[in-house]
């Protein structure tokens, strides 16, 4: 699973950028064989103001299907990554979810398809 990290207009620090990893390691590690790529855009979006301003926004790109796109914006970026990460695991079981019911009922067709062609 390739891991990408951009951040605007601040520079990332280390201490942030382990977090990031640790979290993301953490939430998605049941799933790296459905997972291509994962770019994380942090962003303060109005800058030395305040408030509720720290964006995290997780792109999860998956092989053969579309994309799972996370936006959070919190007071703290470890609250905004906390809760962006924790949000995409949650997507991420959806997804697999309904690719595997999917699949199996697709399975289940080809199954009572030939049945009825050998009849």
């Amino acid at each position: 699973m390739q891991v990408e990290i951009q951040s605007r207009p601040f520079i990332l620090t280390n201490a942030l950028k382990s977090y990031i990893e640790r979290k993301l390691k953490s939430s998605l590690s049941n799933w790296t064989d459905h997972v291509k790529r994962v770019v994380i855009r942090l962003s303060d979006i109005n800058g030395p103001k305040g408030g509720e301003d720290k964006l995290c926004q997780i792109q999860i790109k998956m092989a053969g299907t579309s994309d799972i796109i996370i936006k959070n914006t919190k007071e703290d970026m470890y609250a905004a990554i906390d809760y962006a990460t924790d949000r995409a695991e949650c997507a991420m079981i959806r997804k697999v979810g309904r690719q595997r019911r999917f699949v199996k009922h697709n399975k289940r067709l080809e199954v009572v398809h030939q049945d009825a062609l050998m009849a």
